[in-house]
């Protein structure tokens, strides 16, 4: 209360809002929250420098990248990943890795040695920096796949151990 004997204003509810689409400090300081802000920043630059290039037949996969990596930040930042089980997001994530490291080096390697003027080279030179932040967060994710595909065999493991133990002590007849 004031001093007027009036309750003081509650919180905005659109600065609530605000809020809840900004990412979790957390994910901000994870590798992932660190390395596709990365992705996308070079993938940008990369755009930016092919559309100025000659090299222009390039900006298709940057812009791509770009995009995706911006909405994977945004997904995990607001844990769609954990809304919509359907999808497979760390092989999802390993395999946009490994394409794009894989497609950022082969179009890197053509803007630099086909291309003569700065925009391309420097285009190129920015993908090769894109290819190198791409094969980190591949490993990384793969490193992640590896654990999330053991803890579904885990899980699967013990449903056929519980389901061997629902017959324990049954007489089944073999086939």
């Amino acid at each position: 209360m004031d001093g007027q004997g009036e309750p003081e204003p509650e919180p905005r509810p659109a600065a609530a809002a605000l809020g809840a689409l900004l990412p979790s400090r957390d994910f901000l300081c994870s590798h992932k929250g660190r390395l596709l802000p990365a992705e996308a920043v070079l993938s940008f630059i990369t755009f930016i420098c092919y559309i100025a290039s000659s090299a222009a037949a390039f900006m298709m996969v940057p812009l791509l990248e770009f995009l995706m990596a911006v909405f994977l930040f945004f997904a995990y930042a607001s844990k769609l990943n954990e809304k919509f089980k359907g999808i497979c997001w760390p092989l999802s994530d390993f395999l946009r890795c490994v394409t794009a490291a894989i497609i950022y080096f082969a179009i890197s390697i053509a803007a630099v040695s086909k291309y003569s003027d700065g925009a391309a080279k420097a285009a190129g030179v920015f993908g090769f920096i894109a290819t190198v932040v791409f094969a980190i967060d591949f490993y990384i994710t793969f490193n992640d796949l590896v654990t999330f595909l053991k803890q579904g065999n885990s899980s699967n493991d013990n449903e056929a151990q519980k389901s061997e133990g629902n017959n324990v002590g049954y007489n089944i007849p073999a086939g």
